[in-house]
């Protein structure tokens, strides 16, 4: 698989995201270089199931290189909540969703006793064999409605 071009519907997808954003804070759209940089994230997460930039360099064929992946990721200025905020927006109105429950699950994974180089990795008490093992805390948030997720009572 090769990663040149995105995908008409991630294209699609970015510029309705970027008039999202643009609805909900005036001058927080995306510039021409960071619509392009998510664009390409996105059909590599698509391509090669990770995210990954490694992966996406070698699926890119050296045309986009690791550091400057990786660059983009840590020290661009996107605004993280602006885009979460007009995402979730985006979606919220394209399957005209007015109402919901968000319901909240964690759940505790354990890595290991060096975890050095695992990102937020923290002391968990082990229950299996009454230790502690280093591990992550995964949340999930579900946003429950009528028109999306059916709940059922038994």
């Amino acid at each position: 698989m090769l990663l040149t071009e995105s995908a008409p519907f991630i294209k699609q997808y970015i510029e309705d995201l970027n008039n999202s954003l643009e609805q909900y804070k005036p001058g927080a759209g995306l510039t021409f270089t960071q619509k392009a940089w998510l664009s390409f994230c996105l059909t590599g997460i698509l391509m090669v199931n990770a995210v990954c930039w490694a992966k996406f360099e070698r699926a890119s064929l050296g045309n986009y290189k690791l550091a400057a992946l990786s660059w983009m990721f840590r020290k661009g200025k996107i605004s993280w909540d602006n885009l979460l905020v007009g995402s979730v927006r985006r979606i919220l109105k394209k399957y005209g969703i007015t109402n919901g429950v968000i319901v909240f699950d964690e759940s505790d994974r354990a890595r290991s006793k060096n975890t050095k180089r695992i990102y937020k990795a923290h002391k968990q008490k082990h229950k299996a064999s009454g230790g502690y093992v280093n591990g992550q805390t995964v949340v999930l948030l579900l946003l429950v409605t009528d028109s999306i997720t059916r709940c059922s009572s038994f």
